[in-house]
């Protein structure tokens, strides 16, 4: 029986699996992900609406593609190489096991880098880009925010080098976790979807991710197993109502790059905000506060949406010389 390991030195699959071989994996899925979901979508979305939403998703994929190619799974193959003899997956012996525990290793971090996003104020601005897509679809994947991209990319250059993870494993992890990650954004329903997400993470777990609540949307944080979110008590099997962030937010790439960076918007216009507001934003942003009973963490994000409510209302209105008065967080015009 030929042995597996000589098989794979052989063969030489860390150059046959090239970073080019995974971007070609890449596109294959996601030509058959599209397609499934156009035949089988869960939620038939509006053709117009779902074309801008793919343009969107499929650009901003073009922009981090060209600006972290220095930190591209080129640049992982070629950590890989460098630190394959030592780290910790080298007290493992057997080669099934290693590549076992790098995947489950890889998944763990993601889980947490993941949850922090949503935790912390100050890298949910990032991370918001990826959830205001309201038509989820596998292109959703692609939606990410260049900054998230480039500290998603400097924590697994870390787990390589920690591990000692070699350039197959790490080829075929990037191109498992890619893979899961098209699949769960597909709009798609299957029969014994229930009885795989026991294990990993399916696409109506992902859709509970992608809620507009954020008591739903704080869950199902894992990328490819779902045992991540069961211990640490974040599963959620609930169906959304809506899918997307709460209020109005840009659709547009270069509007959804200064989302991120959380530029004035059009409505505040740079200038200060007058004392009535401020106390009206406070008073509303203690309303969503109390929705989610003070859970912390979200202060500078209740803030933020609160403001942007306000300004919202005020100007669909058009009351722009009437007197606002705010009343239990909501907004009423005098």
């Amino acid at each position: 029986m030929l042995d597996l390991m000589t098989f794979l030195d052989d063969y030489n699959w860390p150059t046959a699996l090239s970073a080019e071989g995974a971007f070609a994996i890449l596109l294959v899925f996601f030509g058959l992900f599209s397609w499934l979901e156009r035949l089988f979508p869960h939620k038939k979305w509006p053709e117009r609406l779902l074309r801008k939403s793919l343009m969107t998703n499929i650009s901003l994929f073009a922009v981090n593609n060209t600006l972290m190619s220095i930190l591209s799974v080129s640049a992982l193959f070629l950590l890989a190489q460098q630190h394959a003899q030592q780290g910790l997956l080298h007290s493992i012996e057997n080669p099934a096991y290693q590549f076992f525990v790098s995947l489950l290793a890889l998944d763990l971090l993601l889980y947490v880098w993941h949850r922090l996003c949503h935790r912390f104020d100050a890298l949910w601005l990032f991370h918001r880009v990826h959830h205001n897509d309201p038509y989820l679809n596998t292109s959703t994947a692609f939606r990410i925010h260049m900054l998230e991209l480039l500290v998603t990319n400097l924590l697994k250059a870390a787990y390589v080098v920690l591990l000692g993870v070699d350039q197959l494993m790490m080829l075929v992890n990037e191109i498992v976790v890619m893979l899961f990650t098209l699949f769960h954004h597909t709009n798609i329903a299957f029969a014994g979807e229930k009885l795989l997400s026991k294990a990993l993470i399916v696409p109506f777990l992902h859709r509970a991710h992608h809620s507009t609540e954020r008591h739903e949307h704080d869950s199902n944080y894992g990328a490819v197993f779902s045992i991540w979110d069961r211990v640490f008590g974040t599963l959620n099997e609930r169906k959304p109502l809506a899918i997307g962030i709460n209020g109005n937010s840009p659709q547009e790439l270069i509007n959804l790059l200064k989302l991120g960076f959380n530029l004035p918007t059009p409505t505040s216009k740079g200038h200060p905000i007058p004392a009535e507001l401020e106390y009206m934003i406070a008073e509303a942003a203690y309303y969503r506060a109390e929705k989610r009973n003070f859970s912390p963490g979200y202060e500078l994000l209740d803030w933020l949406e609160a403001k942007n409510d306000i300004f919202r209302q005020l100007h669909s209105d058009g009351a722009t010389n009437q007197k606002p008065q705010a009343k239990y967080g909501l907004l009423v015009l005098g």
